[in-house]
Formats: C-alpha cells, sequence, structure tokens
C-alpha cells in the first residue's frame, strides 16, 4: 500500500514466505508486521483460530517483552472467549477461557499453548517491543 506518502505504514497482509503447520481451516494468518516488512516496525503478528489444534511454538524465551492475546468474537459477550487455550507460563499451565492479554517478560520461558476447544473463532496476536522474532531457550 506504498501508492501514498504513509501508505507504506499500512500492513494488510500476512509475511510472504511463511508457511503453516496447520491443515487449512484450523489456523489463517491475518497479518504480519516486522522490521523486514516496515523499517523500524516492531514486531506483530495476528491470526484467527476456527479449530482447535495442538500444533504450536515449542517452550522459548525472548530478550524482549512480549504480549499475547486471544479474544473472543461474540460482540454480545465480548469477554467470553468461546473456547479454551492452555497456554504455559514457564511450567505452570494456565486454562484461558476469557478474553486476555498476556503479559511476557523477557527472559520467561512460555509456551507451548494448546488451542483446546473453539465454539466461535478466537482472534491471536503477539507482539513485542523488538523489530524481529527471535525465539532463544533450549526448545526452538
Amino acid at each position: 500500500m506504498a501508492e501514498t506518502k504513509y501508505g507504506k505504514y499500512i500492513v494488510t497482509q500476512p509475511k510472504l514466505g511463511r508457511t503453516s503447520e496447520h491443515p487449512p481451516g484450523v489456523r489463517t494468518e491475518v497479518a504480519y508486521l516486522d522490521s523486514t516488512v516496515v523499517p523500524g516496525a516492531l514486531y506483530t503478528e495476528t491470526f484467527w483460530y476456527q479449530k482447535p489444534t495442538i500444533i504450536s511454538p515449542a517452550a522459548h524465551t525472548h530478550d524482549f517483552d512480549e504480549v499475547v492475546a486471544f479474544f473472543g468474537t461474540d460482540p454480545e459477550n465480548p469477554q467470553d472467549l468461546n473456547g479454551e487455550v492452555e497456554f504455559w507460563l514457564d511450567d505452570e499451565p494456565h486454562l484461558l477461557t476469557k478474553s486476555c492479554l498476556l503479559f511476557i517478560p523477557k527472559g520467561l520461558k512460555h509456551c507451548p499453548y494448546n488451542i483446546r476447544r473453539v465454539d466461535r473463532p478466537i482472534f491471536h496476536f503477539s507482539t513485542g517491543n523488538s523489530t524481529n522474532y527471535v525465539r532463544l531457550g533450549t526448545s526452538q
């Protein structure tokens, strides 16, 4: 979208060249941003989950703070996730059933996450104060 002076800052597509391990209809990437897409941009990625899946990043850490979000899509009850997500923070599993933001301080081991139940599509995004997404830790 670079037809205008600032159109280069509007990102409407997934990152080119990325492939999904998920079968069709499970997860749909919406848009991806980092400094390779827009120079200087912070890392952000967005997905819709339509079906349960156990395909997930392995446990890892980052050298930056990260925010991970899962939002339900019922406008009559926006706090209800309309599903279940099991999300690991260090060695603790957490069962998420409400729309939420998770703050993950740099160095905190997190993942995997399992989309255990999907009654309505779940919108997921993650972002970090880094210009590139890099996983650290023992499981990459």
